[in-house]
């Protein structure tokens, strides 16, 4: 005798099938299109200039955000924008005071002072280990937070953390590379920089 299958029940729902899940390749180059989006964010956010520590910050959040799964988009960005450049301007003033005096020790190697070489390699040394605190300070930041603990405790971890300084070292040096031979290619390129910060910091978290 043929068996009858049981039928569903008169106005029963069918059950929801679960969303496939997205393949590991994909979500790689989902985050790979998002920190490109994000060094676009980064750029505009730095036009003027003493903006870029408050830029990198608001970035390094929205990426790791991104990499948690909490939804968030150029509003969020914007908003830890706005809470970041409350102190972050002045180290982004900071930071072009150095520039500035390292331009001048430069200037002084090409014009022979005697000592002159020794004292733009220690310049040229700590406006590079200023640099990769910068990056790591922002990419820990949180709102409600003082740049200069930030910039304190980055400091300390720069020379604790010597292998994830010498990578950011590499990002940054990507960075200057790209704008020599395609300046355009420099803009998205802020965003990997911004991942790579994220990603050391959490390395030195963990360890």
């Amino acid at each position: 005798m043929a068996t009858t299958q049981p039928r569903a029940k008169a106005g029963a729902r069918p059950k929801a099938r679960k969303a496939p899940r997205e393949s590991v390749f994909a979500e790689r180059f989902a985050v790979f299109a998002e920190c490109l989006l994000t060094g676009v964010w980064i750029a505009l956010a730095s036009l003027p200039l003493v903006t870029y520590p408050a830029a990198f910050a608001a970035g390094a959040r929205h990426l790791r955000r991104r990499t948690t799964h909490v939804a968030g988009g150029w509003r969020e960005f914007a908003a830890d924008f706005r809470a970041a450049v409350r102190g972050g301007w002045i180290a982004g003033l900071a930071g072009w005071a150095a520039a500035a005096a390292v331009w001048v020790d430069v200037q002084a190697v090409r014009a022979g002072i005697p000592g002159g070489p020794l004292v733009g390699a220690v310049g040229l040394f700590a406006l590079i280990g200023g640099a990769v605190a910068g990056l790591r300070a922002a990419a820990a930041w949180e709102p409600g937070e003082a740049w200069r603990e930030l910039l304190a405790d980055a400091g300390r971890r720069t020379v604790l953390d010597p292998a994830g300084s010498f990578l950011l070292i590499g990002g940054l040096a990507v960075v200057v590379s790209s704008a020599f031979f395609v300046a355009p290619l420099a803009v998205p390129v802020l965003g990997a920089v911004a991942a790579a910060a994220v990603a050391v910091e959490e390395r030195y978290r963990r360890r």
